[in-house]
């Protein structure tokens, strides 16, 4: 396969996964928001944006944080690149350039996220039907991955495909965590708070971990060690760090054994996802869930930087 097309499939999974999990977020921020109100409304708006590191972009056009301003730059804003509009066409992009190495239903469905987020954002998004327009984002991607896997042969291409979900749905599951602990607590004195546990309930709906927060830990309060363990260590959880590192390692040993050998990549991958198994949630908390976080962000980027020189990525 040519570094080109290589390339293309995976960043077009990396931008609709992105453009999910932004929704996610902002889902999450728009809750937060709801629970506090007033002056302190704000600070949830500008949390998000600084997770998602558009602050610059943003201030640089708005001077406060508003619900409204937040919402339309973060989906539509044409001065924002990483909007998600911007995204989506950046997806379609890549699934042109590789047109031949996809299945018709895989073509189609990323089309009709075009069209559908097309009509969706193409006036400013308003508060009343904020949910609305997220569960489509959400919607449509997931009938991306349903056509990925209904439709696509298990070889190489599938295998990127995969590999870019995975890079991305790890960075932006560590993004949504850190944005409730380190951004978005006021301070100690909340923790165990009604403001605390609303916010964690909040990340747990925006990572669909609510269920399973239920079946794990069976008292059902959010407690912030119990919901960290879960969504950074526990390997059954579609979205947890684990998970992604887990699934991440088997699509590139699937791609070294297609092309004959085991790249850096492989290497860095196997020796971070046995790191992540030997650490307990003790030890996160120990070192600081901010800082583990950071790092893992850090090491992540670094995995994707190496599949990409592994495998000859060209634009």
């Amino acid at each position: 396969m040519l570094g080109k097309t290589a390339n293309a499939i995976f960043w077009m999974f990396r931008y609709l996964e992105r453009a999910e999990n932004t929704a996610r977020l902002l889902e999450a921020g728009f809750r937060m928001a709801l629970t506090r109100g007033g002056d302190a409304a704000g600070e949830e708006w500008r949390s998000v944006i600084n997770t998602l590191g558009m602050e610059t972009t943003y201030e640089a056009k708005y001077g406060t944080y508003s619900g409204p301003e937040v919402c339309d730059f973060i989906l539509r804003d044409k001065d924002n690149p990483e909007c998600v509009m911007a995204m989506v066409e950046n997806a379609r992009s890549s699934a042109r350039l590789a047109r031949t190495s996809i299945t018709a239903e895989v073509w189609e469905a990323v089309n009709e996220v075009w069209m559908t987020l097309k009509a969706a954002l193409a006036r400013p998004v308003r508060e009343a039907n904020l949910n609305e327009v997220l569960y489509s984002i959400r919607r449509e991607a997931t009938l991306v991955r349903g056509a990925t896997y209904g439709s696509m042969l298990r070889n190489d291409i599938f295998h990127f495909a995969r590999a870019g979900t995975f890079v991305e749905r790890a960075d932006n599951t560590a993004r949504i965590l850190d944005v409730k602990y380190h951004l978005l607590l006021p301070s100690l004195a909340h923790v165990g708070s009604r403001l605390d546990a609303g916010q964690w309930e909040s990340i747990l709906r925006a990572l669909s971990a609510r269920r399973a927060h239920r079946e794990v830990i069976h008292s059902g309060k959010p407690d912030a060690s119990g919901i960290a363990e879960l969504l950074i260590l526990d390997a059954r959880l579609p979205r947890s760090l684990a998970f992604c590192w887990q699934a991440l390692s088997g699509n590139l040993a699937a791609l070294a054994q297609l092309h004959g050998h085991e790249s850096q990549s492989n290497a860095m991958v196997q020796d971070a996802e046995a790191a992540l198994s030997a650490t307990t949630i003790d030890d996160i908390f120990d070192r600081g869930l901010h800082e583990f976080l950071v790092d893992f962000i850090s090491g992540n980027q670094a995995i994707a930087n190496a599949i990409a020189e592994d495998y000859r990525f060209t634009r």
